[in-house]
């Protein structure tokens, strides 16, 4: 039976990015073997096809490792591939039409950045998760405003959804976001841009056992 619960969101959280991943499901699959368990699909382009092909192939590829797929901002893609559920960010639908149409079932995860009030209302509407960041310096968004890791401290004595850490992690400074209190890590270049993905993947996943 696929589980699609809450208590599923830990541990590595791979985000992909269309620059990096020139083998979508390959390369998903790849941290999957590594022990990842819930992915995000992340595209900002405006190829409906092809974004549904690659949602419905990611879906699959989930499906198959009992793993939870996220769609980034898109309720309607998420609606259309029966995907887990969605990523939303501060400026799409608010999170009570999103529940709306998403059911209450489906996860809904928001982006917070580095606002420990975001949280709070998010978790008090219903979200499943809430994200801070970015902690590190990104590639894929330079000019992200930056969180403190004494937040993660604050939010776990004030929230108790699970919380995603994002923004530069890599598994030289991934160990201080855990004992922070990161739930889960969120992470793009800091796996889909390794030679060895499954193996990187294996050691963020090794950092909550």
């Amino acid at each position: 039976m696929h589980i699609t619960q809450t208590s599923t969101l830990s541990g590595l959280y791979p985000v992909t990015d269309t620059s990096l991943l020139k083998n979508l499901t390959e390369q998903v699959r790849l941290t999957l073997e590594g022990g990842a368990r819930v992915v995000q699909y992340r595209d900002k382009s405006n190829d409906h096809t092809r974004r549904l092909n690659e949602a419905r192939q990611l879906k699959k590829l989930c499906y198959e490792y009992n793993a939870l797929l996220i769609i980034n901002d898109d309720i309607q893609l998420a609606i259309d591939t029966n995907a887990d559920g969605v990523h939303l960010g501060a400026e799409d639908q608010d999170l009570s039409q999103a529940r709306s149409e998403l059911g209450k079932n489906k996860i809904i995860g928001i982006s917070c950045y580095n606002q420990l009030d975001l949280a709070i209302e998010a978790e008090r509407h219903g979200a499943n998760y809430v994200a801070f960041g970015s902690f590190f310096s990104s590639a894929i968004k330079p000019d992200a405003v930056k969180a403190d890791i004494e937040l993660l401290h604050q939010a776990q004595q004030q929230i108790s959804i699970p919380i995603a850490a994002i923004g530069g992690i890599t598994l030289q400074n991934a160990q201080t976001l855990v004992t922070a209190g990161a739930n889960m890590l969120a992470v793009i270049n800091g796996v889909f841009a390794q030679k060895a993905i499954q193996s990187t993947a294996q050691a963020f996943s090794s950092l909550y056992k």
